[in-house]
């Protein structure tokens, strides 16, 4: 991969890095796609976006912890759970083709984009249950970490459903999950690092725009662009991408 491509490269990571943390979320899917139609491997290009996706998440947890939006007595179990089997995840992308991989990824591709177009998060009355909380974290953690490792994608977009859908209030299951997924998205990047050759260059200048982009994507969260608006910007946009895979698999 020529130098010219990995500078576009950082500048796409740049740009939705900063678009998407405005919204409270990682950009691992969008920067899948966008490095692999670029030429990177499928496979190194989920281990750096499981990266930069921990980049993100290590801002907007410092920013969430300070206003108090971690619950860290449900995040903790989860991220545990979530962290040793995200490398498990990584680890069976060895046994799976890439023909399999770009189909499942289509698949979540659809999914996150219609959380991004019609999920509403409604607050359910939450009832204090330590065992039920242990039990169903460690059942989201299983299921966001392996798949997330698997996919590259971080999880979370599994992980928010299932905390507001218990009765979390929205903002601190955002900010539950953000905490969750900076952990398994680095324990999976380690698991796909191990398996394959990794571009060091591509990844520092990918790295430095995911820092740069977090940086002014959180200042700017408050700003006139809504985080409902950037959700269907990016649900159009994810639903374009499926598409873009799906023609070209069948």
């Amino acid at each position: 991969m020529s130098i010219e491509l990995m500078i576009v490269a950082g500048l796409l990571v740049f740009l939705f890095t900063t678009v998407l943390t405005m919204a409270g979320l990682g950009a691992a899917f969008i920067i899948i796609p966008v490095f692999y139609w670029l030429g990177v491997p499928l496979k190194e290009a989920m281990a750096i976006a499981l990266l930069l996706n921990g980049i993100s998440m290590i801002f907007a947890t410092i920013a969430n912890a300070k206003h108090k939006l971690v619950i860290y007595k449900i995040a903790i179990p989860i991220a545990i759970v979530a962290t040793l089997l995200s490398p498990l995840g990584a680890y069976s992308t060895q046994f799976v083709s890439k023909t399999v991989l770009l189909w499942a990824f289509s698949a979540f591709l659809v999914f996150a984009g219609s959380m991004m177009l019609f999920y509403r998060p409604k607050q359910k009355e939450r009832v204090e249950n330590m065992k039920r909380d242990l039990a169903v974290g460690g059942l989201i953690g299983a299921f966001a970490g392996y798949l997330g490792g698997l996919l590259g994608i971080g999880g979370g977009n599994f992980i928010i459903p299932a905390l507001v859908g218990s009765g979390m209030e929205p903002k601190k299951a955002s900010g539950t999950t953000a905490f969750v997924v900076l952990f398994a998205s680095l324990s999976g990047f380690l698991g796909h690092a191990t398996l394959g050759k990794i571009n060091w260059t591509l990844l520092i200048i990918a790295a430095s725009g995911s820092i740069v982009g977090a940086i002014i994507g959180a200042n700017l969260m408050h700003s006139k662009l809504k985080s409902n608006q950037v959700k269907m910007i990016i649900g159009f946009v994810l639903y374009g991408v499926a598409i873009k895979f799906i023609w070209g698999l069948i």
